[in-house]
């Protein structure tokens, strides 16, 4: 079978274009693993905090920040791309910017005390912030390169790619961790050569992006800021044409809130709840990339074949189940059975949701609805995270029951999909302005 059969790709589309695409995925997925995911979160809290009873909180203010930025901005830059045919151009852009942003995480052991949160937070915010538009714009080239009845194949070739590369730099940096423990040192020697490995292995894969995938779309008119903002609230007036793209955006708002928990404090539950030693958190986070790059690239085929909303709808289900096994695990092995269907479950919902969107935006407006939708995801980025350390805080540190309740955003994204009907939503889009 091959990897990229023609089938699923539009007529006249290189397989080398849809290879430059998902090695996107491939570069950035290092950033969430290492950074955000593995290694910076559980040495932010432990490390640079102190382990204070703020620093959790501190560590998903910074975040959610970040979100909040690229939730307000992002649906104006992509209709900016859009008008402009610029979305490799921004894309070149946030890469550079999240690189640069991930290598200066290195310099935070250097500062102490309330200095050391404050860059650490403030270094996270800049990183975060431009990983995010770069997963944005990418997930906007999509649909240049499939088919309607491809396109969860695509997809999920891309967050395979991506889970690849998260395991590339997660086993690069864990090489490194382990031979310093060796050694005796400690984490403010190797965090900062995993923050330069990161950052390293993003720029360089990124470079097969810029050189194999083309910009197809061509300028629709000559416009500034202002315009986008004005095609922005004419997107928002004129919702009711889109009506199961705008339900699909409030169910990505619940559902991805509770995936936001678990990539934003998985580490931190595994090591401060279960008692995991940051070797094994990292082995532990290896492994669930496995189960997740494996699960986006089977899924992908399962989902055109099913159709998306079924297969979105029972990955929530496997999720609702994990934080219920996650809720109850008093051991390293029942944790371990939660961390393997979530890999399964990440991939599988994170590459339904994203080819969901491709097949409900219209053809002239990618971008920009690929804005709304990652302000939707970021949104569920700040109110996933908050919620789950709110709960945490008002329960006296009990994060057993902020666990637990993040089953309740699997729940409500549940529900709220069934109103979606992609039929009528793919005519809604194929006729739009």
């Amino acid at each position: 079978m091959a990897l990229f059969p023609s089938s699923a790709l539009n007529a006249g589309v290189r397989k080398r274009e849809v290879f430059g695409w998902a090695m996107y995925d491939f570069a950035n997925s290092g950033y969430t693993t290492v950074v955000i995911t593995a290694v910076f979160a559980a040495y932010f809290v432990g490390g640079i905090a102190k382990g204070a009873p703020w620093a959790a909180f501190a560590w998903t203010a910074a975040l959610s920040v970040s979100y909040a930025i690229v939730m307000l901005s992002m649906p104006a830059i992509g209709a900016w791309a859009d008008r402009h045919a610029a979305k490799k151009r921004v894309l070149v852009i946030a890469t550079v910017g999240c690189v640069l942003g991930t290598a200066a995480l290195a310099l935070t052991p250097s500062f102490s005390g309330a200095a050391g949160v404050a860059v650490a937070m403030g270094l996270v915010i800049v990183s975060n912030t431009f990983y995010s538009y770069g997963e944005s714009l990418t997930g906007a080239f999509l649909p240049e390169l499939a088919t309607a009845e491809g396109m969860g194949k695509v997809s999920g070739w891309g967050w395979a790619f991506g889970y690849v590369g998260g395991m590339l730099a997660l086993g690069s940096c864990l090489a490194y961790v382990l031979s310093s423990q060796a050694k005796g040192l400690p984490a403010s020697h190797f965090v900062p050569v995993t923050m330069l490995i990161t950052a390293a292995i993003y720029g360089t894969a990124a470079c097969a992006t810029f050189a194999l995938l083309p910009e197809r779309a061509r300028p629709r008119t000559a416009s500034g800021a202002q315009s986008a903002w004005r095609q922005l609230r004419a997107t928002f007036r004129e919702a009711r044409a889109y009506r199961d793209f705008m339900w699909l955006l409030v169910c990505t708002v619940c559902y991805q809130g509770g995936v936001a928990v678990a990539i934003t404090l998985a580490a931190i539950y595994a090591e401060q709840v279960i008692g995991f030693v940051a070797s094994e958190t990292m082995v532990l986070i290896f492994v669930l990339n496995i189960a997740a790059a494996v699960g986006a690239f089977a899924f992908g085929y399962v989902q055109d074949r099913i159709g998306h909303k079924i297969a979105l709808a029972g990955t929530l289900v496997a999720w609702i189940a994990v934080c219920v096994i996650a809720a109850m695990a008093t051991t390293k092995g029942a944790f371990w059975w939660a961390a393997a269907i979530a890999g399964l479950s990440m991939g599988s919902s994170q590459s339904a949701g994203r080819a969901m969107t491709g097949y409900l935006a219209p053809p002239r407006q990618l971008a920009e609805f690929f804005g709304l939708w990652t302000f939707s995801t970021r949104l569920a980025s700040i109110i996933g995270p908050l919620m789950f350390g709110a709960i945490t805080w008002a329960a006296g540190g009990n994060q057993r029951i902020a666990i637990l309740s993040t089953a309740a955003l699997f729940v409500a994204g549940l529900l709220l999909l069934l109103p979606v009907d992609m039929a009528r939503g793919r005519q809604a889009a194929l006729h739009s302005r």
